[in-house]
């Protein structure tokens, strides 16, 4: 559920990786002339998006190849792993450096200087993180308005990991951006640097709650997640609407990439359909949900008898 185009995440991926390349930079230099812990944090978190970014690139570069001999099922499966490594990397690179920076900063203090470079550069980071994160907003509303359900529900059932990484990593970037600048502002009032540390730690701690909610995401699509409910309803309804069937007695469902999903099912068909007919329901199974369900890639039924009341 909820994937578009290829097209649409690399291009939602490629702004914000250009965003974050151009932010960090921004702050690091910001950070350095004022002192800042809460803006050396920053600059560590866009430095650890940029290679989130990358990383992504290639999750989606390495899922889009298709299937070959010593791979049926396609590479969709390698974009969860290069996203979950994506996941990584914020949790080692950027909370790593901002909890421990912060510490540092609240048990030894320093003096900060001038922070005017830091407000600007706050102020121009929070547009551009806004831009980055109206551009995946925007992707993922239009993907909730084609499945019918809202974009809240949407993100937490995608497995477009390309994506749910863009839009959630942007939205800890816009609350890190206002944590920092609380964090100076504090600073700046009461002259002591225990705010700046604080916001560092502050900043540290939410990048860990992102990183912690995108790998579990993304070593469940790696394990082997079931699609959906929504998904599998209407793939139950599909099967039962075909008229030799009788009842499905078992179906199982797996998402084999970013979107794509592999089916099989233990279907009970009628007696009178014969051996042709059995096949003849199959292909007619097989084509009804590849057009109805969007993302169905591989489809498997066994017919299975079952034992019936007299």
């Amino acid at each position: 559920m909820g994937e578009g185009k290829p097209g649409e995440s690399l291009g939602t991926v490629l702004v914000a990786g250009a965003a974050n390349l151009t932010i960090a930079l921004a702050k690091l230099v910001a950070g350095l002339i004022g002192g800042s812990a809460a803006m050396l944090s920053e600059a560590a978190h866009s430095a650890a998006d940029t290679v989130t970014e990358l990383l992504l690139l290639v999750a989606v570069r390495r899922s889009g190849r298709p299937a070959d001999r010593r791979h049926p099922f396609g590479h969709g499966k390698a974009g969860f792993f290069w996203a979950m490594m994506a996941a990584v990397a914020t949790l080692v690179g950027g909370a790593g450096f901002s909890v421990t920076h912060g510490l540092h900063e609240i048990s030894h203090g320093e003096e900060l200087s001038d922070l005017t470079p830091s407000y600007v550069v706050l102020a121009v980071s929070f547009v551009i993180e806004a831009v980055s994160f109206a551009k995946a907003y925007r992707q993922l509303r239009g993907q909730a308005r084609r499945y019918d359900v809202t974009p809240v529900r949407l993100v937490r059932l995608t497995s477009d990991t390309a994506l749910k990484a863009v839009l959630f990593e942007d939205a800890a970037a816009l609350a890190g951006l206002l944590i920092a600048g609380a964090g100076l502002l504090g600073s700046q009032l009461t002259g002591s640097a225990l705010w700046d540390g604080a916001a560092s730690v502050a900043i540290g701690l939410l990048l860990v709650v992102i990183a912690l909610i995108l790998i579990r995401s993304n070593l469940s699509l790696l394990i082997g997640q079931a699609a959906p409910q929504g998904v599998e309803t209407g793939i139950r309804a599909v099967l039962l609407a075909q008229p030799e069937v009788e009842d499905v007695v078992e179906l199982l469902t797996m998402m084999i990439g970013p979107g794509e999903v592999l089916v099989a099912a233990k279907i009970d068909f009628r007696d009178e359909a014969g051996a042709a007919g059995v096949e003849l329901a199959c292909e007619e199974v097989d084509r009804r949900l590849r057009e109805r369900i969007p993302g169905v890639r591989q489809v498997f039924l066994d017919p299975t008898p079952t034992l019936r009341r007299s």
